[in-house]
């Protein structure tokens, strides 16, 4: 699964495409129906947790998450209103602690990192393919949207974030939420080599949570 970089000979009417091998995805779902209360939390105390969720300036905690990468803290702040499906699965599997340690296996520079793979390698999901929500919001630096494959419908549990305007992009891709913070972090994952932007040893997910979980 993954969003595909315009060169500056390619026309604005081409859709990036997947490679069958590409698509493969888990073959259940092992989130479905998981209960908030029966979710772990990260292992920090009490005191801790309320100073840290309140440090960080989000207009809804239930729809804002943060991302821990090894140089930071990053805050994306979702958009359930223009993709309300998309943000409640991606809130289910961040409950669940599905993204924990996933790599980010695609990073291209000047483009976008993907994560969101079991397998660390654009191959697996979830096992819950979301029908497609897209919408009006752009593709610009910060912006969180969900890779996929050619099928519209193909969206699971990979997501990337873009480094740069990505104008070619909108309208092909669920856009869901966006980086109000800590995007400098974002721009240390490291890069991938070769037109694919396949990372070796690449930078993982120390964790992602919902910032009213705190």
């Amino acid at each position: 699964m993954k969003a595909v970089k315009k060169s500056v000979s390619e026309t604005k009417d081409k859709t990036p495409k997947l490679a069958k091998t590409e698509t493969k995805s888990l073959k259940k779902s092992e989130t479905k129906g998981i209960q908030n209360q029966e979710t772990k939390k990260i292992g920090i105390s009490p005191s801790r947790a309320k100073k840290i969720k309140h440090s960080y300036k989000v207009k809804d905690p239930e729809n804002a998450l943060v991302l821990k990468l090894k140089d930071g803290d990053v805050v994306i702040e979702m958009f359930p209103d223009a993709a309300p499906n998309h943000v409640a699965r991606i809130k289910e599997l961040v409950r669940a602690q599905f993204y924990n340690g996933l790599k980010f296996h695609r990073v291209i520079d000047g483009f976008m990192a993907q994560t969101g793979c079991p397998y660390g390698n654009g191959t697996g999901g979830s096992g819950k393919k979301l029908k497609a929500e897209f919408n009006k919001m752009p593709h610009k630096r910060g912006t969180v949207s969900m890779a996929r494959s050619m099928m519209p419908d193909s969206a699971d549990s990979q997501f990337f974030i873009c480094f740069a305007d990505c104008d070619w992009l909108n309208g092909q891709y669920t856009v869901w939420g966006e980086v109000t913070s800590g995007m400098e972090y974002v721009d240390l994952i490291k890069r991938g080599t070769g037109s694919n932007g396949m990372v070796s040893n690449p930078d993982e997910i120390i964790s992602l949570a919902v910032i009213a979980d705190l």
